[in-house]
C-alpha cells in the first residue's frame, strides 16, 4: 500500500471541525490522488523544521514511512520567526540542514521525498496591488538545498503569488480563512494550491506522476459526445487515512 506523508505546518495540516474551514494542503491533495494511495499527514500547527524535530514528529514519521512512500516536506512559515529561539532557523544554516535530515530519512527508508516552498501569504497594499516575498529567503533557500542534494523540489511560492496576484484582492478572499487570517486556507484554496502540487509531482515523472488521478473527466452529454473538463476529477479520491496507522497522538495536538 503506498502512502503520501506530508512533513509540515499549519498551511499543510489536517484540520477537524474545530477548526473549519480552515483545510490543510493534505487534505486538498485527496482530490488528486488515487484511490489505493492513502495520505498520512503527520504536519502540525505552528511546528519550523525545529520544533517539528525536537517534538518527536519527525520520529513518528518515522515509523510510519515505508518503501516506495511518497514524503512530501513544506515548512518556512514559522522557521523565519526570529523572536521564537524554539522556532527560529537561519535559511541558509539550521534549516536548509533540517530539510536535509528530513529528506536523508525518508531515502534511507526507501522512499521519496520532494521539498516544497511555503504557499504565498494574501498581502495587498490599500491600492490592492500583491506584495510578494513574505516569506523571505526561506523559498530560496528551499530550493538551493534541493539542488544540491538532488532532492525533486516543486515551487510552490512563485506559483501562489503568481495566482494570487492575478486574482486580485477580492477574488482571493475566498481561497483563504479570511478575515481571520491571510495564511490559511479554506477548502476552496487548498484544493486549488493543492492542484499546483498535482502539476508538479506529474512533471517529476514516476514514481511521483503514478499516485496521480487523471483530471480529465469524459462527460457525455445527451448527444454522447465526450467533454473534458480539467477541474474535475474521475473519482472523490482515497480515504482519509490509513486506518491500521494509530499515532493520532501525533496528529492532534493543536498550537497557534
Amino acid at each position: 500500500m503506498q502512502k503520501i506523508i506530508y512533513l509540515g505546518d499549519s498551511t499543510v495540516t489536517w484540520n477537524h471541525i474545530a477548526t473549519y474551514p480552515q483545510t490543510g494542503l493534505s487534505q486538498g491533495l485527496l482530490w488528486y490522488v488515487k484511490d489505493d494511495v492513502f495520505v498520512r499527514s503527520f504536519a502540525i500547527n505552528g511546528r519550523s523544521t525545529k520544533s517539528f524535530i525536537d517534538q518527536g514528529r519527525l520520529e513518528a514519521a518515522e515509523k510510519c514511512i515505508q518503501a516506495g512512500d511518497i514524503v512530501l516536506i513544506q515548512f518556512g512559515h514559522n522557521d523565519q520567526k526570529m523572536s521564537d529561539p524554539l522556532r527560529y532557523c537561519d535559511p541558509y544554516g539550521t534549516y536548509q540542514e533540517n530539510l536535509k535530515k528530513m529528506a536523508d530519512l525518508a531515502r534511507g527508508k526507501g522512499a521519496y521525498p520532494v521539498i516544497l516552498s511555503s504557499i504565498a501569504r494574501r498581502l495587498f497594499d490599500e491600492k490592492g496591488n500583491f506584495l510578494p516575498g513574505s516569506h523571505g529567503e526561506y523559498p530560496k533557500a528551499a530550493q538551493e538545498l534541493a539542488q544540491r542534494e538532488q532532492i525533486p523540489f516543486i515551487e510552490m511560492t512563485r506559483k501562489t503569488e503568481e495566482y494570487l496576484t492575478k486574482l486580485g484582492d477580492f477574488a482571493s478572499r475566498p481561497l483563504f480563512v479570511y478575515p481571520k487570517d491571510n495564511s490559511h486556507l479554506q477548502v476552496h484554496g487548498a484544493v486549488i494550491f493543492a492542484g499546483f502540487i498535482a502539476d508538479g509531482l506529474q512533471k517529476l515523472g514516476s514514481p511521483y506522476a503514478d499516485v496521480l488521478v487523471s483530471r480529465n473527466a469524459k462527460i457525455i452529454d445527451e448527444d454522447e459526445a465526450p467533454s473534458e473538463d480539467p477541474y474535475m476529477v474521475e473519482n472523490m479520491g482515497p480515504a482519509f487515512a490509513d486506518p491500521s496507522l494509530n499515532l493520532d497522538a501525533f496528529q492532534n495536538e493543536k498550537q497557534d
